[in-house]
């Protein structure tokens, strides 16, 4: 069975034996655990786990493993009356959550926020008859078990259902993505994003890092290029990677006094920055 790293969740194909190294682990934007390089199969996850669904606003359903397993993301199923679309991934495919999805009208597309999510993507999308799952182009260096349901894009946005858009926002990884659906927060407008930007433990603000747990700042000019890829957009609520990461009101304006703090504290400006 294809091999799953344990410390990222990222899935490989199959060989005769575990690589000897997992490359998203072994870059600067991530970590090999202290064991070492470990290795699991979906197999071994399906023993003694299980994922929760949980309903986070009208047409929106977070999906999470329990006990959480590698980093601990979500995916997020957005459903639309033209079809429904599954935002990042986790590791643990099952028949009970597919069974759920399917009652909730299943799913058209898939589409990943960066590679540290890319988890068991083509798991999820042959169970879910083969759907197509779209990255940006820039990273598709990153993915770690090629198949022709994942198709790199690059220039305007992919066609998907309900009006949805990804955006190339860059920062985090080179291929770096959000996804804005226009009708969510009650047509206010929901941006989802992976790590780029990433919510912050005080959920009035977001953060640009290079590597989150490594510590590396992203530079004044690629914060600057985030935040302009995401003014032309209209939302009113951010939905990041885990449970409590959500900013429910006026995003927009906490994305703005991110910006200004990131860029003064890369200066060495310290102090409050007006709300």
């Amino acid at each position: 069975m294809e091999p799953v790293c344990g410390t990222c969740g990222v899935q490989f194909a199959a060989g005769e034996a575990p690589p000897a190294h997992c490359p998203i682990c072994e870059d600067e934007r991530q970590y090999v655990g202290l064991d070492g390089q470990t290795w699991t199969t979906l197999d071994a996850l399906r023993e003694d786990r299980r994922n929760v669904l949980v309903t986070e606003e009208p047409g929106l359903t977070s999906i999470r493993t329990d006990p959480q397993f590698a980093i601990g993301q979500r995916a997020l199923l957005v459903e639309t009356p033209q079809g429904n679309v599954l935002w990042d991934c986790i590791s643990l495919v099952d028949d009970a959550t597919v069974a759920a999805l399917r009652e909730r009208g299943g799913v058209a597309a898939m589409a990943i926020s960066h590679p540290h999510f890319y988890s068991t993507m083509v798991e999820w999308s042959r169970a879910l008859g083969g759907v197509p799952i779209f990255v940006h182009e820039h990273d598709r260096r990153w993915v770690m078990r090629p198949d022709p349901a994942v198709r790199p894009w690059s220039g305007s946005s992919p066609s998907l259902p309900g009006g949805l858009t990804l955006v190339h926002v860059g920062g985090h990884f080179e291929g770096s993505q959000v996804l804005l659906w226009p009708a969510g927060a009650g047509g206010k407008g929901v941006l989802f994003v992976g790590d780029m930007p990433n919510v912050c433990s005080d959920r009035r603000w977001v953060t640009f890092m290079r590597s989150y747990p490594n510590y590396i700042p992203l530079s004044a000019a690629e914060a600057e290029r985030v935040v302009s890829a995401l003014r032309p957009l209209s939302f009113d609520r951010i939905y990041g990677w885990s449970l409590e990461r959500v900013i429910p009101t006026e995003a927009r304006r906490s994305l703005e006094r991110s910006l200004t703090r990131h860029l003064r504290a890369l200066r060495g400006e310290h102090g409050v920055v007006a709300w």
